[in-house]
């Protein structure tokens, strides 16, 4: 099925429960939520629908598969687990006009927030992250109970940011096929194995009218931090979001992070009121993909503190 292209705009006025589907035996949910300005974000859900909620916020260039093992785990242990694809990537909308500031993602999952109307805990993967930030503090998230911050600060450190960008870059014309798609990721990331089947890498692409492969994301993304002065900037306003937020929140740090490194932890630790550390060793700023049974570890028992399942 090709992907939404710019501008295509879903009609869903409230979510929609489209399919129910199974992972093994995870039954997955395909809800579909509707932005302050009329467009389409899909989402996928798991676990009891009455359970704590946990939404799941991706990174820039990713999808909500990246949240695949964290999902599984979420469920498990008794929380009701909804991913999105943040607008301009996976199956959600592109922008009409290209506008992917964080100000903007912040506005989409408020209104997603406003519609789910229950206490929920956000965890947010850098871009997710940082949009989880400002959500909360610009958009009267009031539902928000905790926040969890997945190798990201308001000001990381730019020569990691860089070679995130710089990855994001590379092959904007498109693979030809999948071995070629997973000779990229493992070039960008060669601490993690080369996957033995690389049709699992077929949900984060769209299959072009050419027949050749593209990351299932606007281009037009990447204009968001095409010069210092804008990427100054985000960070500055992110900063100063970040001081505002009192509920708690868990830092999740990729012990090998190029991202999040110890000089610009500093500045974070003095800008947040209650906060946790967890740093995950053997992981780089991918740390849910690096080392999910640790990731998943730290960030239930986060949750047992701040949004603890009922017991039965």
């Amino acid at each position: 099925m090709r992907s939404a292209g710019p501008g295509e705009r879903g009609s869903a006025p409230r979510p929609v429960r489209t399919w129910r589907g199974s992972e093994g035996d995870l039954t997955l949910e395909s809800l579909f939520f509707t932005t302050f300005d009329g467009l389409r974000i899909a989402a996928s859900a798991a676990g009891d629908s009455e359970a704590p909620m946990v939404v799941l916020l991706h990174g820039g260039g990713q999808t909500r598969h990246a949240w695949a093992g964290a999902v599984r785990h979420l469920a498990g242990a008794g929380y009701r687990a909804l991913s999105l694809d943040l607008r301009g990537h996976g199956e959600s909308d592109w922008s009409p006009d290209g506008d992917y500031h964080p100000e903007v993602f912040a506005g989409d999952l408020a209104s997603i927030l406003r519609q789910i109307d229950k206490p929920v805990v956000l965890v947010g993967a850098s871009m997710g992250g940082a949009s989880a930030i400002r959500a909360m503090a610009h958009h009267g998230a009031e539902n928000v109970v905790a926040l969890v911050l997945v190798d990201i600060v308001p000001k990381p450190a730019r020569e990691g940011v860089r070679k995130v960008t710089q990855f994001m870059m590379r092959n904007l014309d498109g693979f030809k096929n999948l071995e070629e798609v997973a000779d990229a990721v493992a070039a960008y990331n060669p601490n993690r194995p080369r996957p033995s089947d690389v049709n699992g890498l077929r949900k984060n692409l769209r299959e072009g009218e050419d027949g050749r492969f593209y990351w299932h994301w606007d281009p037009k993304l990447l204009s968001m931090g095409d010069s210092e002065d804008k990427l100054d900037r985000m960070e500055h306003e992110t900063a100063l979001a970040m001081e505002k937020i009192a509920a708690p929140c868990l830092l999740v740090r990729g012990g090998e992070s190029d991202v999040v490194d110890e000089a610009v932890m500093e500045d974070f630790k003095r800008r947040v009121r209650r906060l946790e550390v967890c740093e995950v060793r053997g992981a780089g700023h991918m740390v849910a993909g690096d080392k999910n049974d640790s990731f998943n570890d730290a960030v239930i028992a986060f949750l047992a503190r701040h949004l603890p399942v009922p017991s039965s």
